[in-house]
């Protein structure tokens, strides 16, 4: 009991010096794009090739698809590891999407394609080269 009180005594100072105010990413919540999924026991991250952002983002969902095809039916988990699939700017973008604009598997791909649809414009096919 008298070990509580001094960690509540402590935590009123510090309280008390620092304003009281909250740490910005005190909430894990407010961090997740998918605070509520749910992974299986027995799952496993795949080895994902890391999109950077400079390639075709269909591409990238085709593989990626195909990794998780197990889990199709899981959207959560779907979004939630997508991040584990992405590397440099890519996952700058990932980090930064408003949780309330991204509500399905679908939001989510609909938002990469048109984030990165400039390569696949500039992609160039065989009669172009």
């Amino acid at each position: 009991m008298v070990e509580n009180e001094k960690f509540d005594h402590i935590e009123e100072r510090l309280r008390a010096i620092e304003g009281g105010r909250d740490y910005p990413f005190a909430d894990m919540v407010e961090l997740c794009l998918v605070p509520d999924v749910i992974i299986p026991l027995k799952f496993k991250v795949s080895d994902f090739d890391k999109y950077k952002g400079t390639t075709c983002p269909k591409n990238h969902l085709k593989m990626y698809s195909r990794k998780m095809g197990a889990y199709s039916k899981n959207e959560k988990l779907l979004m939630h590891f997508f991040q584990e699939s992405l590397t440099g700017a890519a996952v700058n973008w990932y980090t930064n999407l408003e949780p309330s604009r991204v509500h399905s598997w679908k939001n989510l791909i609909v938002a990469f394609v048109r984030q990165y649809q400039y390569n696949f414009d500039m992609a160039l096919d065989r009669m172009q080269l």
